[in-house]
Protein backbone atom coordinates (compact mmCIF):
# COMPACT_ATOMS: atom_id res chain seq x y z
CA UNK A 1 0.00 0.00 0.00
CA UNK A 2 2.72 2.86 0.92
CA UNK A 3 5.34 2.03 -1.50
CA UNK A 4 3.45 0.57 -4.60
CA UNK A 5 -0.71 1.26 -4.27
CA UNK A 6 -0.47 4.88 -3.18
CA UNK A 7 2.03 5.91 -5.32
CA UNK A 8 0.22 4.56 -8.23
CA UNK A 9 -3.11 6.16 -7.18
CA UNK A 10 -1.81 9.56 -6.56
CA UNK A 11 0.15 9.16 -10.30
CA UNK A 12 -2.99 8.16 -12.11
CA UNK A 13 -4.68 11.31 -10.56
CA UNK A 14 -2.37 13.75 -11.18
CA UNK A 15 -1.95 12.50 -15.46
CA UNK A 16 -5.42 12.51 -15.43
CA UNK A 17 -5.50 15.99 -14.36
CA UNK A 18 -2.91 17.14 -16.26
CA UNK A 19 -4.76 15.46 -19.02
CA UNK A 20 -7.87 17.12 -18.33
CA UNK A 21 -7.05 20.42 -17.59
CA UNK A 22 -4.23 20.99 -20.67
CA UNK A 23 -5.40 18.23 -23.60
CA UNK A 24 -8.71 16.44 -25.24
CA UNK A 25 -11.04 15.38 -22.60
CA UNK A 26 -11.32 11.99 -24.60
CA UNK A 27 -7.76 11.11 -23.58
CA UNK A 28 -8.84 10.96 -19.75
CA UNK A 29 -11.93 8.83 -20.88
CA UNK A 30 -9.28 6.19 -22.65
CA UNK A 31 -7.77 6.02 -19.53
CA UNK A 32 -10.20 5.76 -17.32
CA UNK A 33 -11.46 2.80 -19.65
CA UNK A 34 -8.72 1.34 -19.86
CA UNK A 35 -7.98 1.22 -16.15
CA UNK A 36 -11.18 0.48 -15.83
CA UNK A 37 -10.94 -2.96 -17.93
CA UNK A 38 -7.67 -3.73 -16.77
CA UNK A 39 -8.78 -3.43 -13.03
CA UNK A 40 -12.22 -5.95 -13.84
CA UNK A 41 -10.05 -8.00 -15.76
CA UNK A 42 -7.63 -8.49 -13.16
CA UNK A 43 -10.25 -8.92 -10.33
CA UNK A 44 -12.78 -11.16 -12.47
CA UNK A 45 -10.33 -13.85 -13.51
CA UNK A 46 -7.81 -13.94 -10.28
CA UNK A 47 -10.86 -14.73 -8.58
CA UNK A 48 -11.97 -17.66 -10.93
CA UNK A 49 -7.71 -18.96 -10.67
CA UNK A 50 -8.06 -19.66 -6.98
CA UNK A 51 -10.41 -22.22 -7.35
CA UNK A 52 -7.38 -23.96 -8.85
CA UNK A 53 -5.17 -22.90 -6.46
CA UNK A 54 -7.32 -23.95 -3.46
CA UNK A 55 -7.57 -27.19 -5.57
CA UNK A 56 -4.12 -27.57 -5.44
CA UNK A 57 -3.45 -27.27 -1.22
CA UNK A 58 -6.42 -29.37 -0.50
CA UNK A 59 -4.80 -31.92 -2.75
CA UNK A 60 -1.63 -31.54 -1.46
CA UNK A 61 -2.86 -31.44 2.13
CA UNK A 62 -4.63 -35.04 1.26
CA UNK A 63 -1.93 -36.34 -0.35
CA UNK A 64 0.65 -35.84 2.57
CA UNK A 65 -1.84 -36.80 4.66
CA UNK A 66 -2.09 -39.93 3.19
CA UNK A 67 1.66 -40.29 2.74
CA UNK A 68 2.12 -39.76 6.58
CA UNK A 69 -0.74 -42.56 7.87
CA UNK A 70 0.73 -45.15 5.13
CA UNK A 71 4.15 -44.52 6.97
CA UNK A 72 2.77 -44.27 10.36
CA UNK A 73 1.10 -47.46 9.62
CA UNK A 74 3.59 -49.15 7.57
CA UNK A 75 3.87 -52.80 9.69
CA UNK A 76 0.01 -52.52 8.51
CA UNK A 77 0.67 -51.65 5.16
CA UNK A 78 3.08 -54.80 4.96
CA UNK A 79 0.97 -57.21 6.95
CA UNK A 80 -1.33 -57.11 4.03
CA UNK A 81 0.77 -56.62 1.05
CA UNK A 82 -0.76 -52.89 -0.21
CA UNK A 83 2.13 -51.39 -0.60
CA UNK A 84 0.69 -50.93 -4.64
CA UNK A 85 -2.57 -49.62 -3.41
CA UNK A 86 -0.95 -46.91 -0.83
CA UNK A 87 1.22 -45.68 -4.10
CA UNK A 88 -1.25 -45.60 -6.11
CA UNK A 89 -3.52 -43.77 -3.90
CA UNK A 90 -0.65 -41.29 -3.38
CA UNK A 91 -0.89 -40.82 -7.07
CA UNK A 92 -4.14 -40.49 -7.43
CA UNK A 93 -3.71 -37.17 -5.17
CA UNK A 94 -0.60 -35.96 -6.83
CA UNK A 95 -2.34 -36.57 -10.82
CA UNK A 96 -5.32 -34.02 -8.86
CA UNK A 97 -2.37 -31.57 -7.69
CA UNK A 98 -1.07 -32.06 -11.34
CA UNK A 99 -4.01 -30.78 -13.09
CA UNK A 100 -5.04 -27.91 -10.79
CA UNK A 101 -1.56 -26.45 -11.53
CA UNK A 102 -1.26 -26.75 -14.74
CA UNK A 103 -5.06 -24.83 -15.01
CA UNK A 104 -3.47 -22.39 -12.93
CA UNK A 105 -0.41 -21.85 -14.74
CA UNK A 106 -2.56 -22.08 -17.85
CA UNK A 107 -5.21 -19.08 -16.42
CA UNK A 108 -2.35 -17.24 -15.33
CA UNK A 109 -1.05 -17.08 -18.60
CA UNK A 110 -4.29 -16.55 -20.20
CA UNK A 111 -4.51 -13.41 -17.26
CA UNK A 112 -1.46 -12.05 -18.74
CA UNK A 113 -2.21 -12.43 -22.14
CA UNK A 114 -5.31 -10.53 -21.53
CA UNK A 115 -3.48 -7.41 -19.32
CA UNK A 116 -0.83 -6.74 -22.06
CA UNK A 117 -4.18 -6.77 -25.00
CA UNK A 118 -6.08 -4.10 -23.10
CA UNK A 119 -2.55 -1.93 -22.38
CA UNK A 120 -1.88 -2.28 -26.04
CA UNK A 121 -5.24 -1.20 -27.04
CA UNK A 122 -5.44 1.27 -24.80
CA UNK A 123 -2.03 2.92 -26.18
CA UNK A 124 -3.28 2.23 -29.51
CA UNK A 125 -6.06 4.21 -28.86
CA UNK A 126 -4.08 6.91 -27.33
CA UNK A 127 -1.75 7.41 -30.15
CA UNK A 128 -3.79 7.78 -32.79
CA UNK A 129 -6.16 10.19 -30.76
CA UNK A 130 -2.71 12.20 -30.57
CA UNK A 131 -1.19 11.54 -34.11
CA UNK A 132 -4.80 12.60 -35.25
CA UNK A 133 -4.27 16.01 -33.18
CA UNK A 134 -0.86 16.47 -34.18
CA UNK A 135 -1.79 16.32 -38.46
CA UNK A 136 -4.62 18.75 -37.67
CA UNK A 137 -2.00 21.36 -35.63
CA UNK A 138 -4.14 21.44 -32.36
CA UNK A 139 -1.15 19.21 -30.94
CA UNK A 140 2.98 19.33 -31.37
CA UNK A 141 5.14 16.86 -31.32
CA UNK A 142 6.44 17.44 -28.22
CA UNK A 143 3.13 16.45 -27.05
CA UNK A 144 2.64 13.38 -28.57
CA UNK A 145 5.90 12.20 -27.00
CA UNK A 146 4.35 13.93 -23.37
CA UNK A 147 1.18 11.28 -23.73
CA UNK A 148 3.19 8.54 -24.92
CA UNK A 149 5.42 9.19 -21.60
CA UNK A 150 2.69 9.34 -19.31
CA UNK A 151 1.38 6.13 -20.71
CA UNK A 152 4.33 4.49 -20.25
CA UNK A 153 4.52 5.47 -17.01
CA UNK A 154 1.09 4.30 -16.12
CA UNK A 155 0.71 1.46 -16.93
CA UNK A 156 4.29 -0.07 -15.85
CA UNK A 157 2.81 0.22 -12.30
CA UNK A 158 -0.22 -1.43 -13.83
CA UNK A 159 1.29 -4.78 -14.09
CA UNK A 160 3.09 -4.49 -11.06
CA UNK A 161 -0.28 -3.72 -9.07
CA UNK A 162 -1.85 -6.78 -11.27
CA UNK A 163 1.15 -8.87 -9.68
CA UNK A 164 0.94 -7.94 -5.88
CA UNK A 165 -2.96 -8.21 -6.02
CA UNK A 166 -1.94 -12.27 -7.51
CA UNK A 167 0.20 -12.90 -4.85
CA UNK A 168 -1.90 -11.23 -2.35
CA UNK A 169 -5.19 -13.79 -3.24
CA UNK A 170 -2.73 -16.36 -3.83
CA UNK A 171 -1.52 -15.93 0.12
CA UNK A 172 -4.46 -15.58 1.05
CA UNK A 173 -5.73 -18.53 -0.48
CA UNK A 174 -2.99 -20.88 1.41
CA UNK A 175 -3.47 -19.34 4.57
CA UNK A 176 -7.07 -20.30 4.15
CA UNK A 177 -6.65 -23.95 6.14
CA UNK A 178 -4.72 -21.60 8.86
CA UNK A 179 -7.65 -19.14 9.22
CA UNK A 180 -10.33 -21.73 9.58
CA UNK A 181 -8.17 -23.48 12.27
CA UNK A 182 -8.03 -20.07 13.96
CA UNK A 183 -11.96 -19.59 13.78
CA UNK A 184 -12.61 -22.46 15.20
CA UNK A 185 -14.36 -22.15 18.23
CA UNK A 186 -12.77 -24.43 21.35
CA UNK A 187 -15.33 -26.96 22.67
CA UNK A 188 -14.17 -26.80 26.23
CA UNK A 189 -13.18 -23.28 27.37
CA UNK A 190 -12.10 -21.46 30.71
CA UNK A 191 -15.19 -19.23 32.12
CA UNK A 192 -13.64 -15.66 32.56
CA UNK A 193 -13.57 -15.96 36.15
CA UNK A 194 -12.10 -19.78 36.37
CA UNK A 195 -10.91 -20.34 39.34
CA UNK A 196 -7.24 -22.28 40.50
CA UNK A 197 -8.77 -26.11 41.90
CA UNK A 198 -7.78 -26.86 45.45
CA UNK A 199 -6.21 -29.93 44.84
CA UNK A 200 -4.95 -30.83 48.14
CA UNK A 201 -6.48 -34.32 49.83
CA UNK A 202 -9.05 -34.17 46.82
CA UNK A 203 -12.10 -36.00 46.91
CA UNK A 204 -13.95 -36.63 43.77
CA UNK A 205 -17.60 -36.82 43.11
CA UNK A 206 -19.55 -37.68 39.97
CA UNK A 207 -23.42 -36.93 40.80
CA UNK A 208 -26.27 -37.42 37.97
CA UNK A 209 -23.58 -37.60 35.32
CA UNK A 210 -25.28 -37.79 31.65
CA UNK A 211 -22.76 -38.18 28.34
CA UNK A 212 -23.01 -38.75 25.07
CA UNK A 213 -20.12 -38.29 22.14
CA UNK A 214 -23.31 -38.20 20.07
CA UNK A 215 -26.72 -36.66 20.26
CA UNK A 216 -27.91 -40.03 19.28
CA UNK A 217 -25.95 -41.69 20.98
CA UNK A 218 -25.05 -41.70 25.05
CA UNK A 219 -22.76 -43.35 26.62
CA UNK A 220 -23.12 -42.53 30.59
CA UNK A 221 -26.77 -43.03 31.94
CA UNK A 222 -27.02 -41.10 35.62
CA UNK A 223 -23.39 -42.11 37.00
CA UNK A 224 -22.98 -40.97 40.75
CA UNK A 225 -20.00 -42.15 42.86
CA UNK A 226 -17.69 -41.14 45.19
CA UNK A 227 -13.86 -41.26 45.52
CA UNK A 228 -12.98 -40.60 49.40
CA UNK A 229 -9.54 -38.25 49.35
CA UNK A 230 -7.15 -40.59 49.46
CA UNK A 231 -8.76 -43.90 48.32
CA UNK A 232 -8.92 -45.89 45.47
CA UNK A 233 -11.82 -47.16 43.25
CA UNK A 234 -12.34 -49.34 40.96
CA UNK A 235 -14.01 -49.77 37.65
CA UNK A 236 -15.05 -52.68 36.14
CA UNK A 237 -16.52 -53.83 33.03
CA UNK A 238 -17.35 -55.45 29.39
CA UNK A 239 -15.64 -52.83 27.16
CA UNK A 240 -18.23 -50.01 25.46
CA UNK A 241 -19.50 -49.98 28.92
CA UNK A 242 -18.10 -46.68 29.34
CA UNK A 243 -15.04 -46.75 31.67
CA UNK A 244 -12.48 -44.83 29.86
CA UNK A 245 -14.87 -42.17 29.59
CA UNK A 246 -15.02 -41.27 33.17
CA UNK A 247 -11.50 -40.97 32.81
CA UNK A 248 -11.43 -38.21 29.81
CA UNK A 249 -14.60 -36.61 31.36
CA UNK A 250 -12.26 -35.91 34.56
CA UNK A 251 -9.58 -34.73 32.63
CA UNK A 252 -12.59 -32.44 30.95
CA UNK A 253 -11.59 -33.41 27.14
CA UNK A 254 -15.47 -33.28 27.30
CA UNK A 255 -18.24 -31.49 29.47
CA UNK A 256 -20.95 -33.79 30.64
CA UNK A 257 -24.64 -32.96 29.51
CA UNK A 258 -25.86 -33.23 32.89
CA UNK A 259 -24.99 -33.29 36.68
CA UNK A 260 -21.62 -32.53 37.55
CA UNK A 261 -17.93 -33.87 38.82
CA UNK A 262 -16.94 -32.17 41.91
CA UNK A 263 -13.16 -32.32 42.85
CA UNK A 264 -13.17 -30.90 46.79
CA UNK A 265 -16.64 -29.35 46.01
CA UNK A 266 -15.06 -27.35 43.11
CA UNK A 267 -16.96 -28.00 39.59
CA UNK A 268 -14.12 -28.96 37.20
CA UNK A 269 -16.28 -26.38 34.61
CA UNK A 270 -15.34 -23.66 36.92
CA UNK A 271 -11.72 -23.93 37.10
CA UNK A 272 -8.49 -23.73 35.38
CA UNK A 273 -7.92 -26.66 32.60
CA UNK A 274 -4.22 -26.21 33.86
CA UNK A 275 -4.69 -26.62 37.08
CA UNK A 276 -6.96 -29.50 36.76
CA UNK A 277 -5.01 -31.39 34.13
CA UNK A 278 -2.06 -30.46 36.37
CA UNK A 279 -2.96 -32.20 39.69
CA UNK A 280 -3.92 -35.45 37.45
CA UNK A 281 -1.79 -38.11 36.19
CA UNK A 282 -2.57 -41.04 34.22
CA UNK A 283 -1.30 -44.25 32.59
CA UNK A 284 -3.47 -44.93 29.89
CA UNK A 285 -4.47 -48.23 27.94
CA UNK A 286 -3.03 -46.91 24.79
CA UNK A 287 0.61 -45.29 25.50
CA UNK A 288 1.91 -42.92 22.56
CA UNK A 289 5.60 -41.67 22.64
CA UNK A 290 7.49 -38.96 20.96
CA UNK A 291 9.70 -39.62 18.51
CA UNK A 292 12.41 -38.94 20.93
CA UNK A 293 14.17 -40.24 23.25
CA UNK A 294 13.73 -42.65 26.25
CA UNK A 295 14.74 -39.87 28.77
CA UNK A 296 12.91 -37.12 27.10
CA UNK A 297 9.38 -39.25 26.95
CA UNK A 298 9.75 -40.14 30.62
CA UNK A 299 11.20 -36.76 31.65
CA UNK A 300 7.53 -35.81 29.78
CA UNK A 301 5.95 -35.75 32.77
CA UNK A 302 7.60 -32.73 34.59
CA UNK A 303 10.12 -31.25 31.96
CA UNK A 304 12.07 -29.73 35.01
CA UNK A 305 12.89 -32.69 36.59
CA UNK A 306 16.92 -33.30 37.58
CA UNK A 307 18.17 -36.06 35.51
CA UNK A 308 17.98 -38.38 39.27
CA UNK A 309 14.42 -38.30 39.68
CA UNK A 310 14.07 -39.16 36.53
CA UNK A 311 16.44 -42.26 36.84
CA UNK A 312 14.54 -42.31 39.99
CA UNK A 313 11.13 -42.81 38.28
CA UNK A 314 12.45 -45.53 35.72
CA UNK A 315 13.56 -47.18 39.00
CA UNK A 316 10.18 -47.28 40.20
CA UNK A 317 8.50 -48.42 37.05
CA UNK A 318 11.28 -51.31 36.29
CA UNK A 319 12.07 -50.31 33.52
CA UNK A 320 15.66 -49.16 34.50
CA UNK A 321 16.96 -52.41 34.09
CA UNK A 322 15.67 -52.60 30.28
CA UNK A 323 17.33 -49.02 29.52
CA UNK A 324 20.85 -49.68 30.98
CA UNK A 325 20.97 -52.94 28.53
CA UNK A 326 20.55 -51.01 25.85
CA UNK A 327 23.29 -49.52 23.62
CA UNK A 328 22.44 -45.91 23.99
CA UNK A 329 20.60 -46.37 27.12
CA UNK A 330 18.64 -43.40 27.83
CA UNK A 331 19.32 -41.80 24.56
CA UNK A 332 17.95 -44.40 22.68
CA UNK A 333 15.11 -42.99 20.30
CA UNK A 334 11.76 -44.68 20.28
CA UNK A 335 10.39 -44.29 17.03
CA UNK A 336 7.17 -43.16 15.88
CA UNK A 337 4.76 -43.49 18.67
CA UNK A 338 7.05 -45.60 20.44
CA UNK A 339 7.26 -48.43 17.67
CA UNK A 340 11.03 -49.43 18.28
CA UNK A 341 9.79 -50.91 22.22
CA UNK A 342 7.31 -53.39 22.72
CA UNK A 343 4.33 -52.90 24.35
CA UNK A 344 4.96 -53.70 27.77
CA UNK A 345 7.81 -51.73 27.47
CA UNK A 346 5.80 -48.59 26.40
CA UNK A 347 3.30 -48.91 29.38
CA UNK A 348 6.44 -49.28 31.21
CA UNK A 349 7.99 -45.43 30.12
CA UNK A 350 4.16 -44.46 31.01
CA UNK A 351 4.17 -45.29 34.02
CA UNK A 352 7.54 -43.51 34.55
CA UNK A 353 5.87 -40.91 33.12
CA UNK A 354 3.20 -40.16 35.86
CA UNK A 355 5.46 -41.27 38.76
CA UNK A 356 7.46 -38.53 37.73
CA UNK A 357 4.65 -35.93 37.21
CA UNK A 358 3.65 -36.72 41.26
CA UNK A 359 0.26 -35.66 41.44
CA UNK A 360 -2.72 -35.59 43.72
CA UNK A 361 -4.76 -37.75 41.46
CA UNK A 362 -4.10 -40.94 39.67
CA UNK A 363 -6.04 -42.56 36.81
CA UNK A 364 -5.18 -46.00 35.97
CA UNK A 365 -6.60 -47.22 32.56
CA UNK A 366 -5.78 -50.90 32.07
CA UNK A 367 -2.57 -49.72 33.24
CA UNK A 368 -0.84 -53.01 32.78
CA UNK A 369 -2.47 -54.49 29.92
CA UNK A 370 0.28 -55.08 27.66
CA UNK A 371 2.81 -56.41 30.71
CA UNK A 372 3.39 -60.57 31.14
CA UNK A 373 2.20 -61.66 34.41
CA UNK A 374 5.25 -61.31 36.08
CA UNK A 375 6.15 -57.81 35.35
CA UNK A 376 2.62 -57.20 36.30
CA UNK A 377 2.73 -58.64 39.86
CA UNK A 378 6.02 -56.31 40.43
CA UNK A 379 4.68 -53.31 38.67
CA UNK A 380 1.32 -53.57 40.54
CA UNK A 381 3.22 -53.62 43.81
CA UNK A 382 4.96 -50.20 42.83
CA UNK A 383 2.08 -49.05 41.81
CA UNK A 384 0.06 -49.67 44.98
CA UNK A 385 2.74 -47.96 46.53
CA UNK A 386 2.79 -44.52 44.80
CA UNK A 387 -0.92 -44.57 45.17
CA UNK A 388 -1.07 -44.96 48.71
CA UNK A 389 -2.92 -42.28 50.25
CA UNK A 390 -3.16 -40.42 46.82
CA UNK A 391 -6.88 -40.46 45.88
CA UNK A 392 -6.68 -43.47 42.54
CA UNK A 393 -9.37 -44.09 39.76
CA UNK A 394 -8.36 -47.73 38.44
CA UNK A 395 -10.26 -48.68 35.47
CA UNK A 396 -9.64 -52.46 35.04
CA UNK A 397 -10.64 -55.19 32.78
CA UNK A 398 -8.63 -58.24 34.90
CA UNK A 399 -10.18 -58.39 38.24
CA UNK A 400 -7.34 -59.69 40.13
CA UNK A 401 -5.52 -56.45 39.77
CA UNK A 402 -8.22 -54.64 41.69
CA UNK A 403 -9.20 -57.39 44.51
CA UNK A 404 -7.59 -55.00 46.93
CA UNK A 405 -9.62 -51.73 45.95
CA UNK A 406 -11.83 -49.83 48.64
CA UNK A 407 -14.83 -49.72 46.63
CA UNK A 408 -15.54 -51.37 42.77
CA UNK A 409 -18.01 -50.25 40.81
CA UNK A 410 -19.45 -52.78 37.79
CA UNK A 411 -20.76 -50.36 34.58
CA UNK A 412 -22.85 -52.22 31.99
CA UNK A 413 -24.09 -50.23 28.94
CA UNK A 414 -23.40 -47.03 30.61
CA UNK A 415 -24.93 -47.20 34.41
CA UNK A 416 -23.26 -48.63 37.21
CA UNK A 417 -25.18 -51.91 37.84
CA UNK A 418 -22.91 -52.95 41.37
CA UNK A 419 -20.85 -51.30 43.71
CA UNK A 420 -19.17 -52.66 47.06
CA UNK A 421 -15.42 -54.33 47.96
CA UNK A 422 -14.42 -57.67 46.31
CA UNK A 423 -15.81 -60.01 49.01
CA UNK A 424 -19.03 -58.43 48.84
CA UNK A 425 -19.62 -58.18 45.27
CA UNK A 426 -18.54 -62.03 45.18
CA UNK A 427 -21.37 -62.42 47.78
CA UNK A 428 -23.86 -60.80 46.32
CA UNK A 429 -23.17 -63.52 43.13
CA UNK A 430 -24.80 -60.83 40.78
CA UNK A 431 -22.50 -59.64 37.51
CA UNK A 432 -19.25 -59.01 39.21
CA UNK A 433 -19.38 -62.81 40.46
CA UNK A 434 -19.95 -63.90 37.52
CA UNK A 435 -17.09 -62.26 35.56
CA UNK A 436 -14.82 -63.32 38.44
CA UNK A 437 -15.45 -66.91 37.95
CA UNK A 438 -15.16 -66.79 33.98
CA UNK A 439 -11.27 -65.11 34.38
CA UNK A 440 -10.80 -67.33 37.34
CA UNK A 441 -11.37 -70.59 34.64
CA UNK A 442 -9.10 -69.01 31.87
CA UNK A 443 -6.55 -68.90 34.33
CA UNK A 444 -6.52 -72.05 35.38
CA UNK A 445 -7.21 -73.16 31.70
CA UNK A 446 -3.79 -71.04 30.79
CA UNK A 447 -1.84 -72.48 33.39
CA UNK A 448 -2.57 -75.82 32.26
CA UNK A 449 -1.69 -75.31 29.02
CA UNK A 450 1.63 -73.33 30.30
CA UNK A 451 2.07 -74.42 33.59
CA UNK A 452 5.67 -73.00 33.74
CA UNK A 453 3.90 -69.27 33.22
Amino acid sequence: MLFNILPTMLEISLVLAILISKYDIWFSIIILLTLLAYITLTLVVTEWRMIFRRTMNNMDSKANTQAIDSLLNYETVKYFGNEAWEARRYDEHLQSWEKAAVRNQTSLATLNAGQSAIIAVGVTLLMILAADKVVKGSMTLGDLVLINAFMLQLYMPLHFLGFVYREIKHSLADMERMFTLLDENKEIQDKPDAQILNAQNPAIRFSHVNFSYESNRQILFDVSFDIPAGQNIAVVGHSGSGKSTLARLLFRFYDVQSGCILINKQDIRDVTQQSLRASMGIVPQDTVLFNDSIYYNIAYGRPDATQEEVYAAARSAHIDEFIESLPEKYATIVGERGLKLSGGEKQRVAIARTILKNPEILIFDEATSALDSKSEKRIQAELKRIAKNRTTLTIAHRLSTIADADQILVMDHGRIIERGSHPQLLASNGAYAHMWELQQQEEIKQYHKNPIL
